[in-house]
């Protein structure tokens, strides 16, 4: 895979902070601090059960030294790593109290994380000798997105548009709402920046060729069969990008591939993979 991504705190430290208080509620964590002494030091190994990609491994750690700033950790499969089942991927030494309480907390995104991850590296993977991108899209967990989106990226994949705020995807509703594609079009280069590229939706050939021939960057050829898709390739090709999306699966995203377009949006990736099997044991 390529280099793989970073990410600073500042994007991931809020969100750990309200996950944590989401935990430890009004009282902490009554359990742990009834059996363990405040003062005893522990070390703990992070594992991965199951076989995949490591993401979000520092965001995870971090959970860690927010209830303990003594926290060490060495890194043994950092992000973008393929972990066998079984295989340490971190260990951690810091006071008791401090991992067994962040455990869950850590262990959610970590797991999380990385069977996006993991599920973006097997999609890439089916995609391998084809020119397609995979890219991923809004269908995010609110208040993740930027975990969610990194991770498809240390998966191998791309990001489509973060938010609203990025690019322009005009959407059947905007052109019902507009009245048609070619006035949704005209109402958006006429209201937003020149540095903003303009993505069409269309569901059907009549509606890609109005679309092409407003001069747009990119079309969005929404749910289309595979011989529907080949057609649209065939006459946006030279003339604008062309993304398939719409009912794109593991096991389908190599046909779609085939019909020559140059990005594959899959929804699936963040709202449906399934998480790592990961986990943390504290040696006695």
């Amino acid at each position: 895979m390529s280099e793989t991504p970073s990410m600073t705190p500042i994007l991931y430290e809020e969100i750990l902070r309200r996950a944590l208080a989401e935990d430890l509620g009004r009282a902490g964590d009554v359990t742990t601090d009834a059996i363990v002494p405040a003062d005893r030091a522990a070390r703990a190994v992070v594992v991965a059960r199951a076989a995949g990609r490591v993401a979000g491994l520092e965001p995870a750690l971090h959970v860690f030294r927010l209830l303990d700033p003594e926290c060490r950790a060495e890194v043994r499969l950092p992000d973008g790593s393929d972990a066998a089942a079984g295989q340490e991927i971190a260990h951690v030494s810091a006071r008791a109290r401090a991992l067994l309480s962040g455990e869950r907390t850590a262990l959610n995104l970590l797991g999380r994380l990385s069977g996006i991850a993991t599920a973006t590296r097997d999609v890439v993977a089916r995609l391998q000798g084809l020119k397609t991108r995979v890219v991923d899209t809004r269908k995010t967990t609110p208040g993740l997105r930027a975990l969610e989106k990194y991770a498809v990226r240390v998966g191998g994949g791309s990001s489509h548009r973060y938010g609203l705020d990025d690019a322009v995807l005009v959407k059947d509703n905007h052109v019902a709402l507009a009245g048609g594609i070619a006035e949704a079009v005209r109402r958006v280069r006429k209201g937003v920046g020149h540095m903003l590229r303009v993505e069409v939706e269309v569901e059907t050939l009549a509606q890609l060729d109005e679309a092409l021939a407003l001069g747009v960057d990119v079309v969005l050829l929404d749910n289309m069969d595979v011989a529907t898709l080949r057609e649209a390739v065939r006459r946006a090709r030279g003339r604008a990008l062309t993304e398939a999306s719409g009912g794109v699966r593991p096991d389908n995203v190599r046909e779609v591939a085939e019909t020559g377009v140059d990005l594959v949006s899959i929804g699936w990736l963040t709202h449906s993979a399934p998480a790592l099997d990961v986990a943390l044991d504290v040696e006695a």
